[in-house]
């Protein structure tokens, strides 16, 4: 017992001694040092600081929340932990009134990358280099030399092994907070095949094995040939292709196309790596911008756009790269076909239109960028004309003279092209569409489609639903307007009447036509209560352009004008009849290209007759039917009521019966009709009252018929059927009657029973 109290009384004493004891430390911070990194351990702020007791991060340092605080022990920070916050830490002696010193605590980095030796803006990393390349390590951190951090870059062989010298050159360095360039490396003897390279915080520093190395780079050494390759084996002119060379890094090659000055060649434009000022030895004939000194990349490729036109000779080019400085004069070529274009042109629906309407022309162009089109017709220029402005004649070489549309990158085009207000007559037409800016007679000079389309005159139908229209009912006036009109005019003539109800105001309903060139226009019941009787006469016009050739003079009320040779004319100041022809006489004009058609209805007044109905028999069911003048598709509420109207008892049941519903006016052969449907089936035997009316004219009517008692429909009782004389058979049917079965309730003894078991219960219970 003794023993173990003496081990307890020595481990306190060791405990006590290892508070007190400071910890050695790895740095030690002294004035200047603001610096500290994730990861260091043992960092000493005693020395600087003797009275500094804690190290705190704030989340909000005016209100003193922190998320972080280190404890000093004997002045030391053990470790710097991965993943504490970053920022600005403060030492102070345990409170913010204290506060001693701030520091900075970051995260070390490391980066790496290979780069050029002679041009360290070109990286190499995951590229293919060339022994004779000389190479440089890019190596950067932000760890500051009073961290005395070492830092090693480890380089992965092809075989499979890790050196940390490469080249004679040492790979060993210690980080500094700053960029440094570590080589020249050359590659004149290095084994061919890919090296791997990290930068890593060597073993004896803090940082070693915490996650805080570079990321890897990579680089390929091999012995390459001079070559050259095309990203297109052919391809239509008019477009570009590009061809790669393959060579050693940063080295300069001539780039040329042979014998490009005996045709039209491809050309190649400015761009990174290629230089025209420098002659190349590719042969007199060789255009200016069909050879160039060319410049490899840090990864010894470049690659070199060569364009083409219309114009550029349909066969095989040759491309050759030569090595200048080679002795033996090491060359390759590749050979791309360039190919002749096509266009093609297609107009959309069946290729017949009318004057008005707006035509789709579509098609490919593989030749160019530009579609040019024009049009030949009856009487107009031979050579063509402008499918916009067919005034105008096209003339090779004048592309303004054309109508010129984009192609879009997947060699498509596409125009809209709106025949609305062409001076062009019905006929038939060619439509072209040609590569280049150039007429019927040069079209060998270029590729083209042609697509044959037909105008015809657009023209216009129209009708009105009803011959007549009763007062205070719908007219609908519908048709059709071919030649894709946006409106059609209505005009209304009546007694007095010059399309405004109650006034002598000039109007003309401006109605929209729709895509199929259906329009309808509805005179609705509050037009058509304030017509007086009569007959009407109304003007459709068809505008047969963008806009109306005659129309509502804006300036002058009750006037019409219109386009050049039309004669303002007061419609207002004449009987309507003259009016009427008056506007058809200006349509007529020579001079106005519009159309129209006439018509006339007849306002009357509301009007609904009842067909004679006849005696009917209680329990029936008959027709009710009728004609009316009303609008097709109107409604009619029908009642059918009992005449009857007596004085009753209380305990009597009405006598009073009837029927109602409604009816939709139906077209007929001449005035419209109507039917309703009775069902008769409660009716009691008296005098009843039809009432048919239209709520929205206005209109009633009414009749009479009588209802009487019908034969009785049962057989005799006992179903007798007589049988002529001297057969008599009497068939007699006997109903059996059952009786119901009483209900029975329980006797004196099920009651007996019923109380023992209650009483059974309750004893149940009171046991629980």
């Amino acid at each position: 017992m003794k023993s173990m109290t003496k081990l307890i009384v020595v481990a306190m004493v060791l405990a006590a001694a290892l508070v007190v004891t400071p910890v050695a430390a790895d740095r030690v911070i002294v004035a200047g040092n603001t610096d500290i990194y994730v990861g260091e351990e043992n960092v000493n702020f005693g020395t600087a600081h003797p009275t500094a007791v804690r190290l705190v991060h704030y989340t909000d340092r005016a209100a003193e929340a922190t998320d972080k605080i280190f404890t000093l022990v004997g002045g030391n920070v053990t470790e710097f932990t991965k993943g504490i916050p970053t920022g600005t830490y403060y030492l102070d002696t345990g409170t913010k009134a204290g506060e001693l010193a701030s520091y900075n605590v970051q995260v070390p980095e490391a980066t790496l990358d290979v780069v050029l030796n002679d041009s360290h803006k070109d990286s190499v990393n995951g590229k293919s280099v060339t022994k004779s390349t000389v190479l440089d390590f890019k190596l950067g951190d932000n760890v500051v030399p009073a961290v005395n951090a070492g830092i090693n870059i480890d380089l992965t062989l092809p075989g499979g092994g890790v050196t940390n010298k490469f080249s004679n050159v040492n790979l060993k360095l210690v980080a500094n907070g700053a960029t440094d360039y570590v080589g020249p490396i050359s590659l004149s003897n290095a084994e061919a095949g890919t090296y791997t390279a990290v930068a890593k915080w060597a073993k004896a520093t803090d940082f070693y094995g915490k996650g805080f190395d570079s990321k890897a780079v990579t680089f390929e050494v091999a012995t390459k040939d001079l070559a050259i390759t095309s990203n297109k084996d052919s391809l239509v002119r008019g477009n570009s292709f590009t061809v790669t060379i393959a060579g050693e890094s940063n080295t300069v090659y001539y780039l040329y196309v042979k014998d490009a000055g005996s045709v039209n060649y491809p050309w190649m434009i400015e761009q990174n790596g290629v230089n025209f000022t420098t002659n190349v030895n590719a042969g007199a004939n060789v255009p200016s911008n069909a050879k160039a000194n060319v410049t490899t990349t840090a990864a010894g490729t470049r690659s070199v756009q060569f364009n083409t036109h219309q114009t550029t000779k349909d066969q095989s080019f040759t491309v050759r790269v030569e090595n200048p400085a080679d002795p033996k004069g090491k060359y390759d070529e590749v050979k791309v076909k360039i190919e002749a274009g096509s266009v093609t042109i297609t107009s959309s629906g069946t290729g017949t239109y009318y004057i008005g309407e707006e035509i789709t022309l579509s098609g490919t162009n593989t030749e160019g960028n530009t579609v040019y089109l024009f049009m030949t017709g009856p009487n107009l220029a031979n050579r063509g004309v402008n499918i916009l402005t067919p005034n105008q004649k096209v003339t090779t070489d004048d592309a303004n003279n054309f109508t010129q549309v984009n192609v879009e990158t997947d060699d498509t085009w596409s125009k809209k092209w709106n025949t609305a207000g062409l001076p062009l007559d019905a006929g038939s037409y060619t439509i072209y569409a040609v590569s280049a800016a150039v007429d019927k007679d040069d079209l060998s000079k270029a590729k083209y489609s042609t697509a044959s389309i037909s105008l015809r005159s657009g023209f216009i139908t129209a009708t009105t639903s009803g011959a007549t229209v009763a007062m205070g009912d719908k007219l609908m006036i519908s048709g059709t307007a071919q030649g894709n009109p946006d409106n059609v005019l209505v005009w209304i003539f009546g007694k007095n009447f010059y399309g405004t109800p109650n006034s002598r105001d000039l109007h003309a309903e401006s109605v929209p036509v729709e895509s199929d060139g259906t329009f309808e226009y509805e005179l609705d019941s509050g037009i058509t209560k304030d017509l007086s009787g009569g007959q009407y006469f109304v003007i459709v016009q068809h505008p047969m352009g963008a806009n109306p050739g005659v129309y509502p003079d804006p300036a002058r009320s009750g006037w019409i004008t219109g386009t050049s040779g039309v004669t303002p004319v007061d419609l207002t100041a004449l009987q309507a009849p003259a009016a009427a022809s008056a506007l058809i006489a200006a349509l007529d004009s020579p001079n106005v290209p519009d159309t129209y058609v006439k018509l006339t209805f007849v306002v009357e007044e509301p009007q609904i007759f009842i067909d004679p109905i006849g005696t009917k028999t209680a329990g029936s069911k008959f027709t009710i039917t009728g004609t009316t003048n009303l609008a097709v598709g109107d409604t009619l509420n029908v009642d059918v009521t009992s005449a009857a109207f007596q004085p009753g008892q209380k305990t009597e049941a009405s006598g009073f019966s009837g029927f109602g519903g409604s009816a939709v006016v139906q077209k007929g052969d001449g005035a419209n009709k109507w039917s309703f449907e009775v069902d008769a089936t409660n009716f009691k035997p008296d005098q009843y009252i039809v009432k048919v009316e239209s709520i929205d004219a206005g209109k009633t009517a009414t009749t009479l018929f009588n209802v009487v008692a019908g034969e009785p429909t049962t057989p005799p009782a006992g179903n007798v059927t007589t049988q002529p004389a001297g057969n008599v058979t009497t068939t007699v049917t006997t109903t059996t009657t059952t009786e119901a079965t009483p209900t029975t309730t329980p006797g004196f003894g099920a009651l007996v029973a019923l109380a023992g078991l209650g009483a059974v219960a309750f004893l149940v219970l009171r046991r629980k």
